[in-house]
């Protein structure tokens, strides 16, 4: 099974902005060279993308995030947008992640092409990480998410407490509201345990206008903050 090999976690917290949608907003945030950005391609979402995504620095990673799409879906997005890994944000079974991946491996397998899947699961005041098992094998990132009423992007952090007791290997993606207004917590969790398989922060409502547009400027201070004050792994 071919897998983007990325298991192991960057050095210092690497940066996922999600949520992205408008093209000048696009290449404005990618200019900041976070080491992700996240295009959701489920249209109920208010931060849908509807335009062509324009062309970007290649180091900056694109991840498509989808909700219960077919892997035919998945890899034609995939291949019309240029996209670097996929986001499963719905309630996809450890099954629908090997369909993904198998799908995947009989159109690129050939071509040792990688590609990033991450599982993205949402906690509420509990989590039964033992469910994570069933992922391991089809996944290179699991994505923690605060429960709310939308898949994602509900902007309110959950308790981090629940990861102390993290079982797998997999690194993982830690979400749910995090913004400047957390930066004294999550420089606290980053030295704990807790955060051992921490690979990624990722960011969408806390950083947005009205518009739901990203705040570059804010996204440049916590960009420094987490290259300066976050240097802990």
């Amino acid at each position: 099974m071919i897998h983007a090999n990325l298991h192991t976690p960057f050095e210092t917290p690497a940066l996922k902005v999600c949520g992205m949608r408008v093209p000048e907003n696009i290449s404005a945030v990618a200019a900041l060279k976070p080491n992700f950005l996240g295009f959701i391609f489920w249209e109920p979402s208010k931060r849908f993308i509807q335009n062509p995504i324009p062309l970007i620095d290649p180091s900056v990673q694109k991840i498509g995030v989808f909700v219960k799409a077919t892997p035919d879906f998945i890899l034609k997005t995939i291949q019309e947008n240029d996209l670097q890994g996929v986001q499963l944000h719905g309630g996809e079974t450890a099954q629908d992640c090997k369909a993904i991946r198998e799908a995947w491996e009989k159109e690129n397998g050939a071509n040792n092409t990688p590609l990033i899947l991450i599982k993205a699961f949402s906690v509420a005041d509990q989590f039964d990480l033992s469910s994570l098992a069933a992922y391991e094998a089809y996944c290179d990132y699991f994505l923690f998410d605060t429960k709310g009423k939308l898949p994602g992007g509900n902007g309110f952090t959950f308790s981090w407490e629940i990861l102390a007791q993290y079982p797998s290997n997999t690194p993982y993606f830690l979400s749910g509201g995090i913004g400047l207004g957390q930066t004294n917590a999550l420089a606290k969790f980053l030295k704990s345990d807790a955060s051992k398989m921490c690979a990624v922060i990722d960011v969408n409502s806390t950083f947005e206008k009205e518009d739901y547009t990203k705040n570059t400027q804010d996204l440049n201070l916590f960009i420094n903050a987490l290259k300066n004050r976050f240097s802990t792994k």
